[in-house]
């Protein structure tokens, strides 16, 4: 398979500091990118939604409500649109919903109540989401069963035909071609944990962990895993990224043509021993990729609406995180210690649980 630009995830450090801009930097590259990014931020304790500039500027809060709180944005396909959740609540009482607006922030409206990690089809016409396992809320980000789908014109909902044999399943995301969707899964469906594919529209599934990427460390057993977790596929299905650890992200070649999809070499690395990455999303030209970073904690309870777990999930409070985007460069490694101005670039700078980010590129 031919090598191609892939995004990788460089965080520059979480310090105000930051590398000199030389000619050919990666956030020159970014002030010409006609692409945004939506992310998850809490300000002023609240959740909300902003939006920025692929190079971090003009940063607008589309939400600015008071009373709930709003998270983990999914923008769709064709730049028109925000899915996201709202949490509404406290604890063990909280209810969490998903929902769907204008790119802009306005025409609200509800999707369904007790749902979580919605995601877009790649029509731009349905949304997907996770049921919540029971009524009660939990915090954990697997506690879903089952997975639907809505449709924006019609408002209404069908089940996935394997609705009945999906348990435990987080961070969901299609293919673009419409057949596949890639999502870890928890103590669920026979598993431990471990990434999958499941089949769109039909009852297969492949365990991508049972696959051995070429470019990964052997373990104590002498085998290879593509273990870790939130794998996001390419615009152009040709990769796949995930977090393997919480302080590494790989590459790799993805085959999704063939009848029984699989994973090839991994491409890059990109690694931070101090502080954790997460949430890697590709940009709609396959350019750039955006993650969030920061330092390890189980969030702050005196922040209202948040909850207490890794620092990672969603509705808790990750202080000193922020979004990095990287570039696509063809470097088997990238060492976050060592930021290189031409291949990332911090685009928040508060600190503010900053996470989550989605790019889309706004409709003309």
């Amino acid at each position: 398979m031919n090598r191609y630009w892939f995004l990788f995830y460089g965080l520059v450090v979480v310090q105000p500091c930051v590398a000199e801009e030389t000619s050919g930097t990666l956030r020159e590259s970014l002030q010409r990118s006609p692409n945004r990014l939506v992310f998850e931020t809490y300000n002023v304790d609240n959740w909300d939604l902003a939006i920025i500039d692929a190079d971090g500027t003009n940063r607008v809060n589309i939400t600015n409500s008071k009373k709930q709180h709003e998270l983990y944005p999914q923008a769709s396909p064709d730049g028109t649109k925000i899915c996201f959740i709202v949490d509404r609540g406290i604890g063990r009482d909280t209810v969490r919903s998903v929902w769907v607006m204008d790119i802009d922030g306005k025409n609200r409206k509800k999707v369904a109540d007790n749902a979580r990690q919605p995601f877009w089809a790649p029509d731009s016409k349905t949304i997907a989401y996770l049921p919540q396992e029971f009524p009660r809320f939990n915090i954990a980000d697997y506690f879903s069963t089952g997975l639907v789908f809505y449709d924006l014109e019609s408002s209404k909902t069908r089940k996935h035909p394997n609705s009945q044999q999906l348990h435990h399943l987080y961070n969901p995301n299609f293919a673009s071609n419409g057949k596949w969707i890639a999502a870890t899964v928890h103590a669920g469906m026979g598993y431990g944990h471990t990434n999958l594919l499941v089949e769109a529209n039909g009852s297969r599934i492949i365990n991508l962990g049972d696959q051995a990427p070429d470019g990964l460390a052997k373990s104590s057993k002498g085998k290879r895993s593509f273990g870790g977790c939130r794998p996001c596929i390419s615009p152009d299905n040709k990769m796949i990224a995930w977090g393997r650890t919480d302080h590494e992200i790989c590459v790799a070649e993805l085959d999704l043509d063939e009848g029984h999809p699989k994973v090839g070499n991994v491409l890059t690395r990109i690694r931070d021993p101090k502080n954790k990455i997460y949430h890697v999303d590709w940009a709609p030209d396959g350019q750039f990729l955006s993650l969030s970073r920061g330092p390890i904690s189980k969030g702050d309870l005196s922040k209202p609406g948040t909850h207490e777990a890794a620092c990672e999930m969603v509705g808790i409070y990750a202080k000193g995180w922020d979004i990095v985007v990287v570039v696509a460069a063809d470097l088997p490694v990238i060492d976050l210690d060592r930021p290189n101005p031409a291949e990332s670039y911090q685009v928040t700078k508060d600190g503010a649980s900053n996470k989550e980010s989605d790019w889309f590129r706004p409709a003309k």
